[in-house]
């Protein structure tokens, strides 16, 4: 008999649009309604501003103007993401949160050179959901550079 259990990890789906991406779960903190966001000045084009998010100040990045997508305007179904990396607690502004899923390992396939313009250093690989769906998975640590990360860490303090 074979051994049919299978290697798999963890994600966080979202939407950007109509293009679904994971994110992973051991970097997940909370998922949040959009709260009141304040505006920093002088921070980079994608930071939205802070938000207070139970008594902690937390930098919240639009993943759409991140990544070059077009702004769109937020809905009922907007969700900070907040997610931990380098030690820093960061919201993630995305169109809509949707469930957990176990992603099977053989069915992440390397990432491409460029996909939809984002630069491949962003994306750990590309899931199959089905015969047809497709779900980008992110690398955290690459989404922000070491100079992105600096300039939010001087915004949350």
């Amino acid at each position: 008999m074979e051994n049919t259990e299978q290697e798999s990890i963890k994600v966080i789906m979202f939407n950007l649009g109509n293009e679904v991406y994971g994110v992973p779960i051991d970097q997940v903190l909370s998922i949040e309604h959009l709260e009141p966001i304040t505006r920093v000045p002088n921070a980079a084009h994608f930071v939205e501003g802070v938000m207070n998010l139970r008594g902690l100040i937390i930098p919240v990045i639009d993943v759409r103007k991140r990544f070059g997508l077009a702004p769109v305007a937020a809905t009922k179904d907007t969700r900070v993401i907040v997610v931990e990396t380098d030690d820093l607690q960061v919201g993630m502004l995305v169109d809509t949160a949707k469930e957990v899923t176990d992603i099977n390992v053989d069915s992440i396939e390397k990432t491409p050179e460029i996909i939809g313009g984002l630069d491949a250093g962003y994306i750990n690989g590309v899931a199959k959901l089905g015969k047809e769906s497709l779900m980008i998975l992110l690398n955290l640590d690459r989404v922000l550079s070491d100079q992105d990360l600096d300039n939010l860490k001087l915004i949350e303090e």
